[in-house]
């Protein structure tokens, strides 16, 4: 645990920056997700959230100009993968909030799981994000859909998830060019995503975060 004097940089609602370094409020204190520094204010403990390892953290790194996740949000993370981004959207959606947490590989779903118990507002749901109908019995309504899973049909698997979104919801989906194609550049790869989402979603923002993450970007989409 590292003590700070200083005062805290408020970013967004509940996400802020110590020491110029991203951090939220610990949901639950002295539990480390993924080995990162926790730090100490005013007998208050927040966690690191590093960039280089959150595609979520990069893009508020890289500009994001509004966060739709905020305290009391329902959130459907696709590619939820050991839980570590979903552990700092469950800080900031707080007690009232809840996560869904879809991911399918074995070994990171059993770690995923693990931190699920350490969380109330966490929900381990161990499924393909290709077929929703999986786990649509599981998911209520939410306000934000955020997808982070490497494959070819990253758009196709947001629409198909759309189902779950409210009207009005926003949409982050961190758009991975080389899984889309290894031999496309990745700006074409990014424009023919984004086209293939327009009969469903509004583009809000569109963030390089390639700063971070090689031949990524973030969007940032409003179901009508």
């Amino acid at each position: 645990m590292i003590a700070v004097k200083q005062a805290l940089v408020q970013v967004f609602p509940r996400v802020y920056k110590i020491k110029g370094k991203l951090a939220t409020r610990s949901l639950t204190p002295g539990f480390k997700v993924h080995g990162e520094r926790l730090h100490e204010i005013n007998g208050v403990e927040y966690r690191e959230w590093n960039p280089h390892q959150s595609k979520l953290a990069a893009a508020i790194a890289c500009g994001l100009r509004e966060l739709p996740i905020r305290e009391g949000s329902r959130v459907l993370y696709l590619g939820a993968a050991q839980g570590a981004t979903a552990s700092f959207v469950s800080d900031i959606i707080g007690e009232k909030g809840v996560v869904y947490c879809v991911e399918i590989a074995p070994r990171a779903a059993a770690d995923l799981i693990k931190v699920c118990e350490k969380r109330e507002n966490m929900i381990p749901i161990i499924a393909d994000a290709r077929k929703p109908s999986e786990y649509a019995s599981e998911v209520r309504k939410v306000d934000v859909v955020f997808e982070d899973v490497a494959d070819p049909q990253q758009a196709e698997i947001l629409k198909a998830n759309a189902v779950f979104l409210k009207n009005k919801g926003i949409a982050m989906l961190a758009v991975k060019a080389r899984s889309v194609s290894s031999v496309e550049q990745p700006r074409k790869v990014f424009e023919k995503v984004k086209s293939e989402l327009a009969s469903v979603f509004e583009l809000i923002q569109e963030i390089d975060i390639s700063k971070f993450e090689k031949d990524h970007e973030m969007l940032v989409l409003r179901k009508p």
